[in-house]
């Protein structure tokens, strides 16, 4: 079995595990199932979700968005916002100074340079203040239904212990070039969030629950 035909047997059982894995960020959309979705005024709220969750878990995220997006229901209102306000509601997030500072301006320049619309393009997402190349993966997969993979820290510890790449390697860019070579395109955005998924029930960091993991007889780490 190449690498290409072991990734594609960790999708299908993935799928079979997960078959409605979604983003963990409850931005009030399905994953990836309509590209024009980004034409919907909504689509910045998964960016602000996305820059809160550094450091900080997706569940925390969305509890302190509920009170975010009923303040601020417009990009228009997030873009006019008091700073010090914005600060107030997203401090439970961690690193609130500098997350509201970029929150506010990505939804200027949103409104400024783009018309209040998402691009697609990842070199127009990463001009965005705050945006780097998971969050701008994100938002291409979920939000435009494009091939894209998200290196988190999930993603990037549990295909090394697969065996795509060596354990040791923990550059998110370079994982994602290796991931998204071997993980057939129309397949990526789901498969980073199954990998999540198994990487909270099953492939955890510190202690993997080895004997019951359905992906056993295909890891690296288990069978070197």
């Amino acid at each position: 079995m190449n690498v290409k035909e072991k990734a594609a047997a960790i999708c299908d059982r993935l799928y079979d595990i997960y078959p409605d894995a979604v983003c963990a960020l409850k931005w009030g959309h399905e994953s990836g199932n309509d590209p024009l979705e980004a034409m919907l005024p909504d689509s910045w709220k998964l960016l602000v979700m996305a820059r809160l969750s550094a450091q900080c878990t997706d569940a925390r995220v969305n509890i302190v968005c509920e009170e975010l997006f009923k303040k601020y229901t417009s990009l228009e209102e997030l873009a006019e916002c008091d700073i010090h306000e914005l600060e107030n509601i997203v401090r439970p997030c961690g690193l609130f100074r500098t997350k509201a500072e970029s929150i506010k301006a990505a939804a200027t320049m949103l409104l400024d340079e783009y018309g209040g619309v998402l691009p697609s393009d990842m070199d127009e997402l990463l001009r965005l203040p705050g945006v780097g190349r998971k969050i701008a993966n994100l938002l291409r997969g979920d939000v435009f239904g494009l091939p894209a993979v998200v290196a988190d820290t999930h993603c990037i510890r549990i295909c090394g212990r697969l065996g795509f790449y060596p354990e040791d390697l923990k550059d998110p860019h370079k994982v994602e070039l290796i991931l998204s070579d071997i993980i057939p395109p129309e397949r990526q955005s789901g498969f980073c969030h199954r990998i999540v998924e198994f990487g909270r029930d099953t492939c955890i960091a510190r202690s993997p629950k080895c004997a019951e993991c359905p992906l056993l007889d295909l890891c690296a780490h288990k069978n070197r």
